[in-house]
């Protein structure tokens, strides 16, 4: 339908914690995921949060079959999840370079748990309920925490391995 911009960090919406979603099944909520697919589309992204396009609404969207940012990443089927809970199924955690759509041309280090279980309802209020690792785990953390008004920089324990992408060598990876 249309691509959006993506807000980025700095901007109030980011730092709000999003409401959940009451109605399901709506043209209004099809257009809004609608456009979210088309924006993370757009952008070359693997996941985006309803808040990073100005919707303060507890709604992410992931997944992608093969994508040019991370190339060695297995696909994660493409999903819709509203309102989300994370479960952490044990207390392994990975550190690993994220980015992310709103916060452009940089890249840190951040620790994530390696095997989550996640339950929410799709667009139709179908329960949606997984368990995943590794980089899918990322992922899903990862725009969750945007639900919450958490942007990745926060998470960084060691901002000396937080930077610009071409200065850190890293190539073109990003959320």
């Amino acid at each position: 339908m249309a691509v959006r911009q993506v807000l980025r960090m700095g901007h109030p919406t980011l730092l709000k914690v999003a409401q959940p979603v009451a109605k399901f099944n709506t043209a209004t909520l099809d257009r809004l995921i609608e456009d979210m697919f088309d924006t993370m589309a757009e952008q070359g992204g693997v996941g985006l949060a309803a808040p990073q396009i100005g919707v303060s609404l507890r709604i992410i969207i992931f997944g992608f079959e093969c994508s040019e940012r991370y190339p060695d990443a297995v696909p994660i089927p493409m999903t819709v999840l509203i309102n989300p809970a994370i479960e952490f199924l044990d207390a392994e955690q990975q550190a690993d370079w994220e980015g992310c759509l709103s916060v452009p041309d940089l890249r840190g280090v951040v620790s994530r748990y390696t095997r989550i279980r996640f339950r929410g309802v799709d667009q139709f209020g179908d329960v949606i309920e997984r368990t995943v690792k590794d980089f899918h785990a990322r992922v899903v953390q990862h725009e969750v925490d945007h639900l919450d008004g958490i942007l990745y920089p926060q998470k960084i324990e060691d901002m000396t391995r937080f930077g610009f992408i071409d200065e850190l060598g890293l190539g073109k990876k990003a959320d």
